[in-house]
């Protein structure tokens, strides 16, 4: 018997005359199935990183590393969990976006992956959308999910205190998840559950949504300004889940990869021991990038200006101070347990590396193929300039790393763009952007 062999073209047939193009099978032949995922994960940190006065002598401290003369880095102590993947990673300094001294300080995460071109200074109306949805936009043909939103508090949050780092094409704010369970089970449960009897619970969950949507949009006419904009946010909310709905009908009979989830423990909450959650939520990104569930990611590890339950996480290990209350420490002490909480962080993000490091594409790593930005929307408490800001990965997509790259004050929507062309997406600006890096870790950008 012949094999089968599909055309490129295929497309499975939705709801309403919807179509979505098939994920890369092998039975479409060699030359597209050997085409191997280009992934993009933003990892967001609040209150800045750990950058020591000079009169504390605590420099081997610093969240920047040295720099040598040949270009390449010395990790200092709070990265220094990080010194496996050297040759995987690259600090860049003086990055900033030009908005940001414009805006209210504790908008850095609202903008982040926006660049917000403050249009309207109003907190909450003014935003564009994230780097994360463009690149959405762009790979959710192939993927189950367009996108994977997750923070440390879930929701939106609210107006200059976001609980989100994802904004729309619309600049809405995407409801994030944070609960590892209800994320396994959102990505995963498809293949626990008779093909028929999901395909009538999403049919019926969509009616709802539709049903709701013009409940609310006539509702709308007789709000006020301040209920309409949180009517606003929460039809957001609604399209998105809408959008994950018709997403999961057109895929459902495409079997999911078999895979291994015994290291998921689907008990832990962010109320558990920090490490315990974090690394299963990295466990679960890890596990939805080698499965080509998606290929757009963005989490939130803590929130700005001391707003939810990480701020705490700090005296969960041990520390004397919140997470806020370190980043405004001014003395010795305060700040050497500020770079000791990153340290902390650094320790998670090594476990993520080496998860993607573990999970092997056609052709080298998860994590070879992935494009990892990690940073914060401050250096030191406020100061929206010199982001601290790391590439990971994508060394097969001709990322070349190993070195702090800072070319005087840099627009992070060029470093944007950058990461754009890297994964071969037709997007030729972003935001304020001038050009690119291309004289960076990204040599072909």
């Amino acid at each position: 018997m012949a094999a089968l062999r599909l055309d490129r073209r295929a497309v499975l047939k939705g709801m309403a005359g919807a179509t979505l193009a098939l994920p890369v099978l092998d039975a479409m032949g060699d030359e597209i199935a050997n085409q191997v995922p280009r992934r993009f994960c933003a990892l967001y940190t609040a209150n800045g990183m750990s950058l020591p006065h000079a009169h504390h002598a605590l420099d081997e401290w610093s969240w920047f590393p040295s720099q040598q003369e040949n270009g390449r880095f010395v990790l200092g102590k709070s990265t220094e969990p990080l010194t496996p993947f050297q040759n995987h990673i690259t600090f860049f300094g003086g990055m900033h976006h030009p908005s940001g001294p414009k805006a209210d300080p504790h908008v850095c995460s609202d903008m982040w992956l926006t660049g917000a071109p403050l249009h309207n200074p109003k907190p909450g109306t003014y935003n564009s959308v994230g780097l994360d949805q463009i690149i959405a936009l762009h790979t959710k043909q192939f993927c189950r999910q367009p996108s994977l939103v997750l923070s440390i508090d879930a929701g939106t949050g609210f107006l200059s205190r976001t609980g989100t780092i994802s904004y729309s094409l619309e600049g809405k704010p995407i409801p994030a998840e944070n609960n590892p369970r209800r994320v396994f089970d959102r990505l995963f449960r498809g293949d626990r559950a008779s093909l028929k009897s999901e395909r009538e619970q999403l049919k019926h969950r969509i009616r709802l949504v539709d049903a709701v949507l013009d409940n609310a949009r006539s509702l709308n006419q007789h709000l006020g300004q301040s209920d309409r904009d949180r009517m606003d946010q929460y039809l957001t909310s609604l399209s998105e889940v809408e959008s994950r709905l018709v997403a999961s009908e057109q895929w459902i009979d495409i079997p999911l990869k078999k895979q291994d989830y015994s290291q998921i423990d689907l008990d832990v909450t962010n109320e558990s021991a920090p490490a315990d959650y974090y690394r299963n939520m990295f466990d679960l990104i890890a596990l939805a990038f080698d499965a080509d569930i998606t290929r757009s990611v963005a989490f939130m590890l803590n929130r700005e200006d001391g707003m939810g339950i990480s701020d705490t996480f700090p005296l969960k290990l041990g520390l004397t101070r919140t997470h806020h209350s370190l980043s405004h420490a001014g003395d010795k002490e305060g700040q050497l347990e500020f770079a000791k909480y990153d340290h902390f962080l650094s320790e998670q993000l090594a476990h993520l590396f080496a998860q993607l490091q573990s999970y092997r594409d056609r052709d080298g790593s998860v994590l070879d193929n992935t494009i990892v930005l990690y940073g914060s929307g401050a250096s030191t408490t406020h100061n929206p300039r010199n982001l601290p800001t790391l590439i990971a990965g994508g060394n097969n997509l001709g990322l070349k790393h190993g070195t702090y790259w800072r070319d005087g004050e840099s627009r992070m929507s060029n470093l944007f763009v950058s990461v754009l062309r890297t994964l071969k997406l037709p997007v030729e600006s972003f935001a304020d952007s001038t050009g690119t890096l291309a004289e960076s870790v990204f040599t072909g950008a």
